[in-house]
C-alpha cells in the first residue's frame, strides 16, 4: 500500500505536484471511485427484490452485503500492495475486470450462495477495493499544498456513487428487472473504469520527508501515540472504527427496506439513500476543512456525537417528510467520520507508516459496516421491527465515542 508521506520541495518531478496534470488525474480518480463503489450500494436498493426472488428472510438477504464489505476491506489491503508494485492503472484494470465478472455472475446466479460469492470475491474484493484505498493513497502522493482537499475529493467518490446509482438502479429494477440491471451496470461500469485507467498510467513522483529534522520529530512523536504502543493505539482505533460503522450501516443498508415496510415504497427509500449519501459528500469535504483547524480527534468526536443524535431521531419520527429530513441529517453528520481516522493517523503516528495504518483502520470500519448490515437484518427478523436495530446502532455508537474520548483525554494529558 502506498505510504501517505510528505513531499519535499526537491522531490523528483516537483512540477507535477499540485499541477494541472494532478488535477486531471484527480478527476479520473473521482470517476473510478464513483463507478467502482457502485457495488457498495446496489444491494441496498435490490434487497426487497432479492429477498422475494430467492425466498429468504431479511438477514439472509443482507448477507451478500456483508460479504461485499468484508471483501472490500481485505481487498483494499491487497490492492494497495499491488498498486505499490505494479502501479495504480493496472490495479484499476483488475478491478474493472472483477466488476464485470462479478455483476454478470450475480445476474446469472441461481442461488443465494453463488450470488453472495460473486459479491464478496469479485465485486467487493476486486471491484470496490480497487476504487477506494489505493486511490486515496495514490492521490496523496500527487498533492502537497492542497493534499487535504484532494484526498477529500477522492474519498467523496464513495458517497458520490451512493448518490448517483441508487435512483438509476431502482429505475432499472422497476423497468427491466434486477438481473438485467446487474448485467448492464457491470458491463458499462467495468468498461468505463478500464477507459479511465488509461489516465492513471504515470507513476506518482518520488516522495521524501520534508526535512531530516521534521522526520526525526515525527518519528519521536509517534513512539508512544496517546501514551500507548503504536500497536495498542491502532487496535483502539480499529475497534472504534468497527463501532462507528456498525451504527452507520443501519440506515445506509436498510433505509429502502425500512421505507418499504412503512408502506412508502422502495422508490422513496432509494431517493432517501441518495439524499443521505449526497449530504455525505458535503460532510466529507467539510470535515477535511474542519480537521485542519481543530484536529482529527475533535472532528471524530464531533462526528460520533452527531451520528448518535441522528440515529436517536429515527426512533420517534417515521413520517415520510421526517424520514427525508433525517436521511439528509444523517448523511451530513456521519460523512466526515471515516476520513477523520486518516487525519488522526497523520497526527499521532509516523508518516512512514501512514498508508499501512490507514488501511488497517479502514478495514475495521468496513468490518463494522459488514457486521452492522447483517445484524440489523437479524434483529428485524427476531423482533419484526427496526426500532431495536436503531437502538443496537446507538449502543455501538456509544462504544465508538467512549474509545475516541479515552484516547483524546490521554493525548491531552500527555500534552500537558
Amino acid at each position: 500500500m502506498s505510504t501517505l508521506a510528505f513531499t519535499a520541495p526537491g522531490a523528483a518531478a516537483p512540477e507535477l505536484i499540485d499541477s494541472r496534470h494532478a488535477a486531471w488525474r484527480l478527476l479520473a480518480v473521482l470517476g473510478v471511485a464513483t463507478l467502482g463503489n457502485s457495488g457498495m450500494y446496489v444491494l441496498s436498493v435490490v434487497l426487497p427484490a432479492i429477498q422475494a426472488e430467492f425466498g429468504t428472510d431479511r438477514a439472509q438477504a443482507s448477507l451478500p452485503y456483508t460479504l461485499t464489505m468484508i471483501g472490500f476491506g481485505l481487498g483494499g489491503l491487497v490492492c494497495g500492495r499491488w498498486a505499490d508494485r505494479f502501479g495504480l492503472s493496472r490495479v484499476v484494470l483488475i478491478g474493472a475486470a472483477g466488476m464485470v465478472a462479478g455483476f454478470v455472475l450475480a445476474a446469472l446466479a441461481p442461488s443465494m450462495l453463488l450470488f453472495g460469492l460473486a459479491h464478496g470475491l469479485l465485486i467487493g474484493f476486486l471491484g470496490v477495493a480497487s476504487a477506494f484505498v489505493p486511490l486515496i493513497a495514490d492521490t496523496a502522493l500527487w498533492w502537497n499544498r492542497r493534499r487535504g482537499i484532494a484526498v477529500a475529493v477522492c474519498a467523496s467518490g464513495n458517497y458520490l456513487a451512493g448518490t448517483v446509482w441508487p435512483p438509476i438502479i431502482q429505475l432499472g429494477v422497476e423497468h427491466i428487472g434486477w438481473r438485467s440491471t446487474y448485467m448492464a451496470l457491470g458491463i458499462a461500469g467495468g468498461l468505463a473504469m478500464a477507459l479511465l485507467a488509461t489516465r492513471l498510467r504515470q507513476r506518482p513522483p518520488a516522495v521524501q520527508m520534508a526535512a531530516a529534522g521534521t522526520a526525526r520529530a515525527a518519528a519521536h512523536a509517534s513512539d508512544r501515540p496517546f501514551g500507548l504502543t503504536p500497536g495498542q493505539a491502532q487496535l483502539a482505533l480499529f475497534v472504534a472504527g468497527i463501532g462507528c460503522c456498525v451504527a452507520m450501516a443501519m440506515p445506509q443498508v436498510h433505509i429502502v427496506a425500512y421505507c418499504t415496510d412503512l408502506g412508502y415504497g422502495a422508490g422513496r427509500g432509494a431517493a432517501m439513500l441518495s439524499l443521505m449519501l449526497g449530504f455525505g459528500i458535503v460532510s466529507r469535504l467539510a470535515s477535511g476543512w474542519v480537521s485542519d483547524r481543530i484536529g482529527g480527534m475533535r472532528t471524530l468526536l464531533l462526528g460520533s456525537v452527531l451520528q448518535c443524535v441522528a440515529l436517536l431521531l429515527f426512533l420517534p419520527f417515521d413520517g415520510l417528510a421526517s424520514l427525508y429530513v433525517l436521511s439528509a441529517l444523517f448523511g451530513l453528520f456521519q460523512g466526515g467520520i471515516v476520513p477523520s481516522y486518516a487525519m488522526i493517523v497523520r497526527e499521532y503516528f509516523s508518516p512512514k507508516e501512514a498508508g499501512a495504518r490507514i488501511g488497517a483502520i479502514i478495514l475495521g470500519t468496513l468490518i463494522g459496516m459488514a457486521i452492522g448490515g447483517w445484524m440489523s437484518g437479524k434483529i428485524f427478523d427476531l423482533t419484526g421491527s427496526y426500532r431495536a436495530a436503531f437502538l443496537h446502532g446507538v449502543a455501538w455508537n456509544v462504544l465508538n465515542f467512549a474509545i475516541v474520548f479515552w484516547l483524546f483525554v490521554r493525548a491531552k494529558r500527555l500534552a500537558r
